[in-house]
């Protein structure tokens, strides 16, 4: 019961943030996200015996949210610039973590806390924050409300399946309780759920606040030489399949963290849930999946015609 209460509270939240809030504070509510994540992680870091820089993880998380926000209001949706800024700042991660270790007095563990921290970062922040790419770009924004439905779906298929007629154990080691039955019934949600969303995209796009569109209609001024493309069945199917392998894998590896650390829960945070981690764990792997299969194979971008 208590599970099912704090998705009925959360969800409905979640979408009023999704469709109606400035994109600031869209980006707000991420960065608090990005620190419960970040602290539940360091946290099971420790519990596996590591012992990572907690303030300067913080920090960097932080800082990276506010990068990848300015990189993605400052930019054109259709700008590859923006898929080379995206790794660029994480080539500064092995000096902005290693710096430290070098005035750390135990260096005996220093290799597993730089890199426990830098991974923690991109893993948590690098993830969430794409979430404010899709969000600020007006031919993408469908694909935001795609992934958290996705996620949400083959979660129920899932449990429900698994739990009915669940027979073949699909990873006995890290979770028990998964079963191949669960697992293919999750595959096909995502895909019908991919289908339903991208079938229904000019009506889910109306829904969002328009504050954030007049920069979409000074950057793309409706011209005869720009065309809108819908999306192929082939490319709707790959997404689908692509979103739900991913979130399942994240899925798997947090559960996998946990286990390693001797760590039932991420935290206790959400009644019947766990922690944040244990709920945003898929969407950790499945945001940027999306979010790069957008980019390399122009998904839902506009045509240019010569």
């Amino acid at each position: 019961m208590k599970r099912v209460l704090t998705a009925v509270v959360l969800i409905p939240v979640v979408l009023l943030l999704v469709f109606r809030a400035p994109l600031w504070l869209f980006a707000l509510a991420v960065a608090g996200i990005v620190v419960l994540g970040i602290h539940e992680y360091l946290n099971i870091s420790e519990a596996a015996g590591l012992k990572p820089f907690h303030r300067l993880t913080f920090a960097v998380a932080l800082l990276l949210v506010y990068l990848f926000w300015r990189i993605f209001v400052s930019t054109s949706p259709t700008s590859y610039s923006q898929l080379n800024a995206v790794w660029m700042p994480f080539l500064l991660f092995p000096l902005v973590f290693g710096i430290p270790l070098v005035l750390r007095k135990d260096l005996k563990s220093g290799l597993a806390a730089a890199s426990g921290s830098a991974f923690g970062t991109v893993y948590v922040a690098g993830s969430l924050a794409l979430l404010i790419a899709l969000r600020a770009n007006p031919f993408h924004r469908t694909l935001l409300v795609f992934v958290l439905f996705s996620v949400w779906a083959g979660d129920i298929a899932a449990y429900y399946v698994g739990r009915s007629i669940g027979r073949h154990k699909l990873a006995p080691v890290v979770s028990p309780n998964k079963s191949w039955e669960g697992a293919i019934a999750s595959v096909i949600a995502s895909i019908a759920i991919a289908f339903l969303v991208l079938h229904f995209r000019n009506q889910i796009d109306s829904v969002f606040s328009g504050r954030h569109l007049l920069r979409a209609y000074w950057l793309f001024p409706m011209r005869p030489q720009m065309s809108f493309l819908p999306p192929t069945w082939m490319g709707t199917l790959i997404l689908g399949v692509l979103t739900n392998v991913a979130a399942q894998f994240g899925d798997l590896f947090e559960s996998a963290l946990k286990r390693g650390a001797g760590v039932k829960d991420s935290g206790t945070l959400l009644p019947g849930h766990g922690g944040i981690l244990d709920r945003i764990d898929a969407l950790l792997f499945a945001i940027p999946a999306v979010w790069y299969y957008a980019q390399l194979t122009g998904f839902l971008l506009p045509a240019f015609q010569k």
